[in-house]
């Protein structure tokens, strides 16, 4: 048996930012078929690993990572590094719990690993691909939830791209400056968003969540010019679509242009998926919680699509997503295999419906 934490580090240490993991994937779909999957790099890339029959459960993981360096090494318990938590723990977790299935002979479904590409780029090309090749019973997303927590739901995105041309004029002169314009659309897009959350309810989750992401300047001298990008987090109430036509009257002479809408997913808490998960996560002393995130994941792709049972799973802190002090505990990921693996035991033995 591989040793879960030498897998994690070895992965780890392979950079796989988006649209290059495919020395990470080749390498996964070797220790898979070490473990006994039958493992392969599918169409789009992805690494697959197969095991067992019956209905499909799919565990879809991915496996890039934004940029940046963070050197890898473990301190006091703790592996650091660019995937650590986000995702490549939770995927290492997805291996090795099916992993310790097959050796025990405890396969009761046909489980489909799955470690997706490009979830951190705009296409979301691996969970896109999968979404078209499975129709499973139940799936759990690899992202972190921490090892006694399960999310159930993620908020949908709509990016604009803004941008304001005007002819150059006088800083001194009466015609207000062309990021004045920029700033007064954003300013009109948070009384927006902030009316609309007046009777959405207290919960975060439920609110749209605007944030200016940029704004640049510029001229040649004959032209001022200033272009902006905005992100909004939906929640379930309203689509993307929707969303835009209001943001476009808002100033009928920008130009928007918008761009990665996906809608918010939630599953119900109360499924046979999630009812697996709660006496394991007991069982390894903790007390076991359902969160929603104000982000989004391959769930808000293949959710809508797959319309089975769904949870996010898998250890590591969220806050430490794409931050330079990124790392997982392992106590936590060791953990969360063997939660994992008791989860599936019982999913499976319950006949999955």
């Amino acid at each position: 048996m591989v040793d879960p934490v030498a897998l994690l580090e070895a992965m780890v240490r392979i950079p796989s930012r988006s649209g290059d993991e495919a020395a990470l994937a080749q390498f996964l779909v070797t220790q898979m078929r070490e473990l006994g999957f039958d493992s392969f790099v599918d169409d789009a890339g992805n690494a697959v690993g197969i095991a067992g029959h019956g209905p499909d459960v799919v565990l879809l993981g991915h496996i890039d990572t934004v940029p940046g360096l963070v050197p890898v090494r473990i301190v006091d318990g703790r592996l650091y590094g660019r995937g650590a938590v986000d995702a490549k723990g939770p995927f290492a977790t997805f291996i090795m719990a099916v992993a310790q299935l097959i050796a025990t002979d405890a396969l009761d479904c046909r489980y489909v690993v799955i470690g997706a590409v490009e979830e951190e780029a705009a296409s979301s090309r691996g969970a896109q691909h999968a979404a078209t090749c499975y129709q499973p019973v139940a799936c759990v997303i690899g992202e972190p939830s921490g090892w006694d927590q399960l999310t159930l739901g993620y908020k949908g995105r709509l990016l604009i791209d803004a941008a304001w041309r005007q002819p150059g004029a006088h800083t001194a002169g009466p015609t207000p400056a062309v990021a004045e314009r920029a700033v007064a659309y954003w300013c009109a897009v948070r009384e927006y968003c902030s009316a609309w959350n007046t009777s959405a309810g207290s919960a975060r989750f439920d609110h749209l969540l605007p944030a200016l992401r940029h704004i640049n300047t510029s001229s040649d001298g004959l032209t001022d010019e200033v272009t902006a990008t905005i992100g909004i987090r939906l929640p379930p109430a309203i689509e993307p679509a929707e969303l835009a036509v209001a943001l476009r009257a808002l100033d009928p002479h920008a130009e928007l242009v918008f761009r990665e809408g996906c809608r918010a997913w939630q599953s119900e808490r109360d499924t046979p998926l999630a009812r697996a998960f709660l006496p394991a996560i007991r069982a390894a002393g903790g007390q076991p919680r359902f969160v929603r995130k104000t982000g989004t994941s391959d769930m808000n792709v293949v959710g809508p699509r797959w319309q089975c049972p769904i949870v996010a799973y898998g250890p590591g802190d969220s806050l430490l997503d794409h931050t330079p002090d990124e790392h997982i505990v392992l106590d936590d990921y060791l953990r969360a295999i063997g939660v994992l693996r008791a989860a599936l035991r019982r999913l499976g033995r319950a006949g999955v419906p």
